[in-house]
C-alpha cells in the first residue's frame, strides 16, 4: 500500500512518526496531533496497527513505544533488530543476515515455527558511548 493510499489518520501518525527524532508512545502522537483532529486514543491505536500491518512503523516492545520503519526490506528478511540507545534515545533499525541465519537453524533443530522476530539492544549508540569515556 502506497503512503497515498492511507487514511488521513493513518498519514498524520505516519508522519508524525516520521519526523520524530525518537520512539513515540500512542499517548504522545496523540498530543501532537491533536490540533490535526486526533481526539482519542483509539484513533492513534487504530493508525497504529493498520501501519504497523503493513510494515509502515515497528513497536519497540522494550519502550512500548513506536517507530517508523526505516528499511523497507526489513520485513522479507525475517529478521527486524533495533539498536536503542539509553542515553539519547536514538533507535537504529538494521538487519543481519547471519543472526537471522543462527536463528533459523535453531529454530529448525528445536522444531520451533517462528512467525517473526524483532530483536531489541539497548545500550550506548557511539556518540554517547564516545562522551562517556
Amino acid at each position: 500500500m502506497a503512503t497515498q493510499e492511507l487514511t488521513r489518520n493513518q498519514a498524520l501518525v505516519l508522519g508524525r512518526l516520521e519526523n520524530a527524532e525518537a520512539p513515540m508512545s500512542a499517548y504522545a502522537i496523540l498530543d501532537e496531533l491533536r490540533e490535526d483532529g486526533l481526539r482519542a486514543p483509539l484513533q492513534v491505536y487504530r493508525a497504529l496497527d493498520k501501519l504497523l500491518d503493513l510494515g509502515l512503523a515497528h513497536r519497540l516492545e522494550s519502550l512500548n513505544a513506536f517507530v517508523a520503519c526505516a528499511h523497507p526490506h526489513c520485513h522479507s528478511s525475517g529478521l527486524i533488530a533495533f539498536a536503542i540507545c539509553e542515553t539519547c534515545g536514538q533507535v537504529s533499525e538494521f538487519s543481519d543476515d547471519v543472526v537471522r541465519d543462527r536463528l533459523a537453524q535453531w529454530a529448525e533443530r528445536e522444531g520451533f515455527v517462528t512467525t517473526r522476530t524483532t530483536m531489541e539492544i539497548r545500550g550506548a549508540c557511539k556518540a554517547c558511548a564516545a562522551q562517556a569515556a
